[in-house]
């Protein structure tokens, strides 16, 4: 009679945590899709790499030349320069001089400052 109770206690278990599941998946990985600093830079494109993220030289995008935004945060500064991509960490850029300091905008434009000049960036993500 006590296996009987505990097999259908068991049962009824697993049929409220089945009947509870929402149906999301739950990825452990830390890996992402995301575009790294290797796929830019065998083409000698403009980044520099932030919070993880790879931001590409937007300057010759057309609808991003057509944003009109405002300047916000700084969101970081370049803190080192390097042509490898397995040199690159964040704060490391291939083209923009140490220093620069990097604000995000009110679109999905990024700005980075060199003696004034405001250069346009995007950052890459995947889907």
């Amino acid at each position: 009679m006590n296996s009987s109770k505990l097999i259908l206690s068991l049962i009824i278990m697993f049929v409220l945590l089945v009947g509870c599941n929402d149906g999301t998946t739950v990825h452990l990985s830390t890996k992402s899709n995301n575009p790294t600093p290797k796929d830019y830079l065998e083409s000698d494109t403009d980044i520099f790499l932030l919070s993880g993220y790879v931001f590409s030289n937007a300057q010759d995008v057309d609808w991003v030349k057509e944003l009109e935004y405002e300047l916000g945060e700084q969101i970081g500064e370049i803190t080192k320069q390097s042509e490898q991509a397995s040199q690159f960490t964040n704060g490391t850029a291939n083209k923009l001089p140490v220093g620069t300091k990097v604000f995000k905008t009110d679109t999905q434009a990024y700005i980075a400052i060199v003696e004034d000049e405001e250069i346009l960036y995007l950052k890459m993500v995947e889907g």
